[in-house]
């Protein structure tokens, strides 16, 4: 078990293997002679018998001793798999809490400075944010169960209700009695107008919006508004002009680029895949897959499709740019017309599918936009 060993102390590779240390990635890889696979050390299968494993420093070297890459862990992706860290980071601060940069960087083996800047490029968030916002999702799992406040604040981890309180507007979107309330003692604004996908409800707090629907006709709507915040105050009207004309503007191709506040509740998970679909550029589309693997959590394609369909907020978060894996239209809260709409939309309105030195085309657009 000696050849092409890259570390003098074998034992010292058998120990991060029985102990799936992720710091070896990218530096030695195991392979079990019975079943011909190669592996990283912190591949998550069964472990072999010691006699059986031999160590590579690379996987060509393990390739062309004649072992086939184990599936599971994809070894070929253990040098730079920024993401994968990211995945890591975020399944430790889930089972220990928020770990400190600097502590959660050494069980990675990196340096805090690239854990910080790779995990929000993965995630778009910080590790500490990540934690965070953790801990308010454990703080609405309690209140929603029956939990009072006190005793929820507690059980998620807040050391004081005036610690919760601080961060409840960011998190939550609404302070924590509030939220356990349905929404009670909040006034949300709201407004039915037309547009070129039929009836489209914009309802707003006093930080941003909070819902953008769309429908026939605006019973439905209404109905869908009172069940999200069935004990707020809402009210029809308000200043909501800007908002409605930057969306009216984007649905009919002159404002590809929304940049509205918003005011949504939303699970750690959610807001991750929302923030992620909000990357996703004018005229084009992702598939379910692809938004898992951007948020470092590859398996987790029927969760992404979960918090796609539960985006309370249409357009603004852009979840009509998802399709299936072949290509095909997937779901859409909002009906599939609607979503096939938005995206023919988008492909002929975006930057580069526009027609070079066609001001007419442009300005007849414009124009029929605004009849």
């Amino acid at each position: 078990m000696t050849e092409n060993l890259p570390f003098p102390d074998e034992d010292e590779l058998w120990r991060a293997l029985a102990g799936r240390d992720p710091r070896y990635n990218g530096r030695a890889y195991y392979a079990v002679r019975s079943t011909r696979i190669y592996c990283r050390l912190d591949c998550p299968s069964r472990r072999p018998r010691r006699e059986q494993v031999i160590f590579f420093t690379t996987p060509e070297q393990a390739e062309a001793a004649g072992y086939r890459p184990c599936r599971r862990c994809r070894p070929r992706q253990a040098g730079a798999p920024p993401v994968e860290r990211a995945a890591q980071a975020c399944r430790l601060i889930e089972r220990e809490g928020a770990l400190s940069l600097r502590e959660l960087a050494r069980r990675l083996g990196v340096s805090p400075s690239h854990l910080q800047r790779t995990f929000k490029a993965a995630t778009g968030v910080t590790p500490r944010q990540y934690a965070a916002r953790l801990k308010a999702e454990q703080f609405k799992s309690e209140v929603r169960a029956g939990q009072s406040v006190s005793g929820a604040l507690y059980e998620a981890g807040y050391g004081s209700s005036s610690r919760l309180y601080e961060t409840a507007s960011r998190q939550i979107g609404m302070t924590p009695a509030a939220y356990r309330k349905g929404g009670k003692d909040m006034t949300i604004h709201y407004v039915i107008t037309d547009s070129p996908l039929g009836r489209m409800l914009t309802a707003a707090t006093d930080r941003g919006i909070c819902a953008v629907y769309f429908g026939d006709s605006d019973a439905p709507l209404e109905a869908a508004l009172a069940a999200e915040y069935p004990a707020a105050r809402l009210v029809r009207g308000g200043s909501l002009s800007m908002w409605v004309e930057a969306l009216l503007a984007h649905l009919a191709g002159q404002q590809p680029h929304l940049d509205l506040p918003l005011d949504v509740r939303a699970t750690a998970f959610q807001q991750r895949v929302w923030e992620e679909l909000r990357r996703i550029p004018y005229g084009e589309t992702r598939s379910y897959t692809q938004v898992a693997e951007a948020i470092g959590q590859p398996a987790a394609v029927r969760a992404v499709a979960h918090a796609c369909a539960s985006n309370p907020a249409a357009v603004v978060t852009p979840c009509h740019r998802v399709l299936r894996s072949d290509g095909s239209l997937g779901g859409y809260r909002w009906g599939l017309h609607r979503k096939q709409a938005l995206l023919e939309q988008e492909k002929k309105t975006a930057p580069q599918n526009r027609t070079k030195g066609d001001p007419q085309g442009a300005e007849a657009a414009a124009t029929k936009a605004t009849e």
